[in-house]
């Protein structure tokens, strides 16, 4: 596949995923319906439903401007270089973000997509550390760069932020990432060097191996013995030569 129709293959399916948050949104404005009572409520089994909802709905547009545009990038980026997992990867860091603030967050209502986010940066990120090609370390430090100050969205008693779902999804996406981490892309591949595919070949040294394992006295002694060979071979061939 070119490189410009898998960019926008993989830009079409994140637009597809923010897309659905804006209808969601536009609906809710319309509407005038506040569609807050569909976020996780932890460890109360009607809150479940958020698992699967809450990513959805955002409080106002400024909240939903700040995920749609990291997660248009982020999955665009997903879907682009890790293709295999990619979707896999992606339905993994929704659910299993959601589950963990269902188990562990605390009793309020938690809703907008930024727990995937974060589960997006950090499953990135790792990869870097995981799979150690110059692909996935490149963009773990293109990330880093970019996104660097998402690390004080983890921090807790932030008043109307749901750190939870931050740091939950944080920690989801080290998880996938080590999870997928054996499914390498074809672009991560290393080809062997030309050398490596030639036949073994007996290597050649400029001096014998054992050179500096013998004394001079022994080293001595080899070359007067190879030397009395020699002379001993050139008075032989001279003596029996035919005239």
């Amino acid at each position: 596949m070119k490189i410009s129709k898998k960019f926008k293959d993989s830009l079409l399916k994140a637009f597809s995923l923010v897309a659905v948050l804006w209808v969601v949104h536009i609906f809710q404005f319309i509407t005038t319906i506040d569609l807050g009572f569909l976020g996780i409520y932890p460890r109360h089994s009607w809150g479940l439903r958020g698992i699967i909802t809450a990513p959805l709905i955002h409080a106002d547009w400024h909240h939903l401007i700040s995920n749609s545009v990291p997660l248009l990038a982020l999955g665009t980026t997903t879907f682009f270089f890790y293709e295999r997992v990619a979707l896999r990867s992606y339905l993994m860091i929704y659910l299993l973000t959601g589950t963990t603030v269902w188990i562990l967050a605390r009793d309020v209502f938690h809703i907008g997509a930024s727990g995937v986010v974060y589960g997006l940066v950090s499953f990135i990120f790792w990869n870097g550390i995981f799979r150690k090609s110059l692909q996935s370390i490149v963009l773990a430090l293109i990330v880093t760069f970019l996104y660097s100050g998402y690390f004080a969205g983890i921090l807790p008693n932030q008043e109307g932020i749901s750190w939870e779902s931050h740091l939950l999804g944080g920690l989801v996406g080290i998880f996938v990432a080590y999870y997928f981490k054996e499914e390498i892309e074809l672009a991560e591949k290393i080809e062997p060097a030309s050398w490596e595919l030639e036949p073994d070949k007996a290597a050649a040294f400029f001096l014998e191996r054992d050179t500096f394992e013998k004394t001079k006295a022994e080293r001595l002694k080899e070359q007067q013995e190879e030397n009395d060979q020699n002379n001993a071979g050139w008075y032989t061939s001279n003596t029996y030569d035919d005239w």
